[in-house]
């Protein structure tokens, strides 16, 4: 993480203006950001957390600057007043520098937000960190994607590309944990919240709990290829302590590849990621996650004017799970294979300013759904509305989705952008 204060002194005499004028013309610092109000509450009672699901104001800073000869810097970052949680926080989104030591190589050093992967708020070789708890209460989706402090160094050829991104301590997921919003706890095998915050052993030591992540992609033709690699750990807690009193992250490897292009009128990607538990090979152990295949199939298509719809097939399926039932302590959780669709419709309307979009995942095999309605009217090209919905439902309060049912919420939103 870096800091960086910005000091520019008074103008007092004609000598000192010109003097001053001169200084910042050299030291160009391009200033976006917006400010935010956003709110947000419950449709139903959640006696574990309160009836307001959201109650924040926001103001980002996003600040770039090309002085160096040598590299860029980049800094964003968020002040945020939660009425929720009753605290004023700081959330430093990025603060990195980018330079390009040589023709064929990039290089980004600090805090920064990563992607990659083909799937569509799925993720199979994705395992930069995540913040679940935005993404449910109602934060803008981009807030779904949480920083990472690391090293990424893209080497680019006319063989392949390649990108190294270096973690050297652990960025977990920022994920459910009772404070915001309730979930099934099996130790105590009901639904709980604030009366029982899930407390973790992460793995946090310097350049020993590291993180590396490993991309080498080429483009045939109108079809990106990837194949991606993972060492570090499952991003969310993936088990439990010996005494079962703390959740764990145990090690993960991760191997899996992609394939993105033109299908018909439209765009497909397939994708596959192969995940190692490394802590428990054999599957023996019921306080740490077997280990999966998990697949995705997909398909983007514009099916009329200014309205697109999306579609996706994912499936987690457990190895050595007849191991999995045998040494659980809490009996069987889940089936073999979990299976996933997803749907995603969007509508632009009035010149593009307003945007209707619904995106849907349900399960036949948790027999569970999680729908997120938005509505996006852009008034001005500095002001914007918004109104949307978390919709949770299942037949079993233990599944992926049925667990939050309590925490179906409805939330707007106010942007000024600057």
């Amino acid at each position: 993480m870096f800091a960086a204060a910005f000091c520019f002194p008074a103008i007092v005499r004609g000598e000192t203006s010109d003097s001053n004028d001169s200084f910042l013309s050299n030291i160009p610092i391009e200033t976006h950001g917006f400010y935010e109000l956003r709110a947000g509450y419950r449709l139903g009672s959640d006696k574990y957390e309160k009836d307001m699901s959201i109650m924040e104001t926001r103001l980002q800073l996003d600040l770039s600057s090309s002085y160096l000869e040598w590299a860029d810097l980049k800094f964003k970052g968020d002040v945020l007043g939660d009425l929720v949680t009753e605290e004023v926080d700081f959330d430093t989104r990025e603060a990195y520098i980018f330079t390009m030591p040589a023709d064929f190589m990039d290089l980004k050093v600090g805090r920064q937000i990563l992607t990659w992967g083909t799937g569509d708020l799925v993720f199979i070789n994705d395992l930069f960190p995540k913040d679940w708890q935005s993404f449910f209460i109602g934060r803008d989706t981009e807030y779904l994607k949480a920083p990472s402090d690391a090293v990424k160094a893209s080497f680019f050829s006319d063989l392949a590309n390649l990108d190294i991104v270096y973690t050297p301590q652990f960025d977990p997921d920022r994920f459910i944990s009772g404070k915001r919003i309730s979930y099934w706890n099996s130790n105590l095998g009901r639904l709980a919240g604030r009366d029982a915050i899930q407390r973790v052993e992460k793995p946090d030591r310097w350049f020993h709990d590291d993180e590396i992540a490993v991309r080498l992609y080429k483009n045939i033709n109108s079809y990106e290829l990837a194949v991606y690699g993972y060492h570090g750990y499952w991003k969310s807690p993936g088990g439990q302590n010996a005494a079962a009193t703390r959740a764990i992250f145990p090690d993960l490897n991760v191997y899996g590849a992609s394939l993105r292009g033109n299908v018909g009128k439209g765009i497909g990607n397939l994708e596959f990621g192969y995940y190692d538990s490394s802590d428990d090979r054999n599957g023996k152990n019921g306080l740490v996650n077997n280990s999966e295949l998990r697949f995705l199939a997909g398909y983007t298509q514009e099916i009329g004017k200014d309205f697109t719809a999306a579609v996706q097939y994912y499936v987690e399926h457990m190895l050595e799970y007849n191991r999995y039932k045998n040494s659980s302590p809490v009996g069987l959780s889940r089936d073999r294979d979990r299976h996933l669709v997803t749907l995603r419709l969007t509508k632009l309307l009035m010149n593009q300013n307003l945007r209707c979009s619904l995106f849907t995942y349900f399960s036949p095999s948790d027999k569970d759904v999680y729908m997120r309605p938005n509505v996006n009217y852009k008034v001005s090209d500095n002001l914007a509305i918004e109104a949307g919905a978390n919709v949770f439902f299942g037949s079993y309060r233990s599944s992926f989705f049925g667990e939050f049912e309590n925490n179906t919420n409805i939330y707007t939103a106010l942007r000024y952008s600057f």
